[in-house]
């Protein structure tokens, strides 16, 4: 995952953050800080990245 990646995601994701769970939102606080900081995240916490995306993020897509 590229770094425009993970900031793509994570700033889509900052508008989710009132759905949040407590420790997800704590541990998505943690990646802004990280993003902000210019650093890239380890395997381990783009999967987390990821998974969070996928679970409060969602995409509309055509009903047929």
């Amino acid at each position: 995952m590229t770094h425009a990646e993970q900031h793509k995601m994570i700033v889509e994701l900052i508008d989710y953050t009132h759905k949040m769970k407590r420790y997800d939102q704590e541990e998505f606080e943690m990646f802004v800080k990280r993003d902000k900081d210019d650093e890239d995240l380890d395997a381990i916490s783009q999967k987390r990245l990821v998974h969070l995306y996928e679970f409060y993020v969602v995409h509309k897509g055509r009903s047929s």
